[in-house]
């Protein structure tokens, strides 16, 4: 089993990067695992409050359930993932299973802030962008996906996203065996990490 952690800034292209992956891989030899799938679950809070939580905090997550998940599909278990929404900001009732595969993707802005998270990770990936493109691919997320004004954006932008960026998450950029810039436009990057699944894949199948 190979474990890869692929991170960055949030709207920085990693989906576009996990999609180019998997887009090469056979669908049952490759499963996602998404950060945002654990958060803690703040259903105990009134939606008031849920709705002003700091999701680019590593507090936020709920490392210790995804790295035992990880450890379990290494073991060859399947594990029940969480269902996590950012609407309601509290994880559903429902949970998917995720069975072991050959390649394991985890996804996310705060994977390698987890000490424990990243021995897991056979390869650490950090996929880097500019500031101003991320933050036009937050703005048009977050108002399509999520319901927010332009004005409710750049103000967490300001108060939340880039001050959680520069202290959280680009920092651990030191932990990155390969970095990928400009997003998921960089094909040679990208084509470097592809060759290194394939050649894993081709000695242990």
């Amino acid at each position: 089993m190979l474990i890869i952690g692929i991170a960055g800034g949030t709207g920085s292209g990693k989906t576009t990067v996990v999609k180019k992956i998997t887009e090469i891989l056979p669908a049952n030899e490759v499963a996602i695992i998404p950060q945002d799938a654990y958060y803690n679950d703040n259903s105990h809070l009134p939606l008031s409050e849920r709705l002003e939580l700091n999701f680019d905090h590593p507090d936020s997550l709920d490392f210790n359930l995804l790295v035992k998940h990880i450890k379990e599909l290494r073991k060859g278990n399947t594990i029940q993932q969480p269902i996590y929404s950012y609407l309601t900001c509290s994880r559903a009732q429902e949970t998917i299973p995720v069975p072991p595969a050959h390649v394991i993707i985890i996804e996310g802005i705060l994977i390698f802030s987890c000490t424990e998270l990243r021995k897991c990770m056979d390869i650490k990936v950090f996929v880097d962008a500019d500031a101003d493109d991320r933050l036009s691919r937050v703005i048009c997320r977050d108002i399509m996906e999520r319901g927010r004004s332009v004005e409710k954006v750049l103000q967490r932008y300001d108060a939340v996203v880039k001050p959680m960026h520069l202290q959280f998450i680009e920092p651990t950029k030191r932990y990155a065996d390969i970095i990928v810039p400009q997003g998921g436009h960089n094909q040679v990057a990208i084509d470097i990490l592809l060759a290194t699944i394939e050649k894993y894949l081709k000695t242990n199948r």
